[in-house]
């Protein structure tokens, strides 16, 4: 397993929990942050013995973006060399809506800027009393680079997105669960995502994992059709869909032959 600096990766019953560890800023990332958190997503996404993923943060924050006090002087960078740096951050986000297996963000406290990307980008979202989401990047005078003016239409339809993103308002706990951007609210917003990624898990994993791959607003219901052919037929042919189907025949929980990664 890596050994990083500002994240911990935790593989238990297997769900991969990858917890953002610089509690004292919030856990505001650095460059080396990022490269970490990438490295861990593209470890869980590769482990067999992993079927769902927890995204979170340590201590009483989620992720509050950039750590400025970390960052070069960007105006006296070229366009490229700032452009590299956005690039990794970038791959994050891509990296986590790339992934087949389902991850979930744990939103235990703020999640502002390309922190509320990252949440973003999980497949699905739990807040904690005090998460709040937060695009926030117009009221510094950026654009969500990260992501965020892509993702968030899509969660919560472009006219709330709009608000959201040009006002820099706060996306509060209640709200976020209200207009569908989160599942639920609760007082540990960790153990609630770890209960849902069990749930996830206890499901056949090719049927979870094709499932998430076909949820994409961006594909054509051609290529859908066509997609979910070649995924039925892959889960068809799956010992878990045998064993599936003769455990609700038989009035019983499936009983699937997996080892969980650790």
């Amino acid at each position: 397993m890596a050994d990083y600096e500002d994240v911990r990766y935790e593989v238990s019953d297997g769900i991969a929990t990858i917890t953002m560890d610089r509690p004292d800023v919030y856990n505001a990332f650095t460059r080396e942050t990022v490269l970490e958190l990438n490295d861990a997503v593209r470890t869980a996404r590769d482990d067999d013995g992993v079927y769902a993923v927890v995204l979170t943060g340590a201590g009483d924050g989620f992720c509050a973006g950039a750590d400025t006090t970390e960052m070069p002087d960007w105006d006296r960078q070229s366009p490229e060399e700032y452009g590299a740096f956005l690039w990794i951050i970038q791959q994050l986000v891509a990296n986590l809506r790339g992934m087949a297996t389902p991850s979930i963000a744990a939103v235990n406290g703020p999640a502002i800027g390309a922190g509320c990307d990252f949440a973003l980008a999980c497949d699905l979202r739990v807040t904690g009393p005090e998460g709040i989401m937060r695009e926030g990047f117009v009221n510094v005078g950026l654009v969500p680079g990260d992501g965020g003016a892509w993702l968030l239409p899509r969660l919560i339809g472009e006219s709330k997105a709009r608000e959201y993103l040009l006002t820099g308002r706060d996306i509060d706990p209640e709200e976020a669960v209200e207009i569908g951007l989160a599942v639920e609210t609760a007082d540990d917003a960790v153990a609630a995502a770890r209960d849902l990624a069990i749930e996830i898990r206890d499901k056949p994993a090719t049927a979870v994992q094709r499932t998430n791959a076909l949820v994409d607003p961006e594909m054509g219901f051609d290529e859908y059709c066509r997609l979910a052919a070649e995924y039925q037929w892959e889960c068809v042919t799956d010992p878990e869909h045998k064993e599936a189907v003769a455990a609700f025949n038989e009035g019983r929980e499936p009983a699937f032959d997996r080892e969980y990664g650790d």
